[in-house]
């Protein structure tokens, strides 16, 4: 299995890092994207560089790059998590316009069905971004707001986000020691 995680420039990067962090323990040949945006809210919200975020993947891509492999529908992957989403990237996935790589792969996604998860991070959302997200689901994609649950009774920020990741991970069939289930 193969999976792209975009990074964009929303708040809330703990979360596609922890997405990473966690395929390193799989199968799963994980490919990064980290936009200008995402770089930027990694060094107010994180003690990580950009490079340390990408050394979490298998192959990582720059933003600027749409001849990356990832950019072909040619190119043998299983679907892409945007995680988090700025609702920049939401507006252009929304509206097919593949302006730089993520959007580009996540168009690809969405033209090839194959698996796409937006993880939007904007709270409260404008009337517009409401109506983005969507036309996203529209066009296929899944729209999974960062709002994380607590029937695991997480004690640390970590963990929380730790087990949010799991669950949209758990969303392309990729099991980890950190999804734990509702069981009533």
């Amino acid at each position: 299995m193969k999976i792209v995680v975009g990074i964009t420039g929303a708040s809330g990067v703990q979360y596609g890092v922890a997405a990473l962090r966690l395929l390193v323990d799989t199968d799963v040949e994980s490919h990064v994207i980290v936009t200008g945006g995402a770089r930027r809210v990694l060094d107010a919200e994180t003690d990580l560089t950009p490079a340390e975020v990408e050394g979490f993947a298998d192959v990582a891509h720059s933003p600027t790059n749409v001849g990356a492999s990832v950019a072909s529908g040619s190119f043998d992957f299983d679907g892409m998590l945007v995680c988090p989403c700025s609702m920049k990237t939401l507006g252009y996935v929304a509206n097919g316009i593949a302006e730089g790589l993520v959007p580009r792969v996540a168009d690809v996604c969405l033209k090839e069905e194959r698996r796409l998860v937006l993880v939007p991070r904007e709270s409260p959302m404008a009337r517009t971004h409401l109506e983005n997200a969507l036309e996203a689901r529209k066009a296929g994609a899944v729209v999974a707001p960062a709002s994380p649950g607590f029937y695991t009774r997480p004690e640390t920020v970590d963990e929380v986000v730790e087990v949010f990741a799991a669950k949209l991970l758990d969303g392309f069939g990729v099991e980890t020691d950190a999804m734990e289930r509702w069981t009533g």
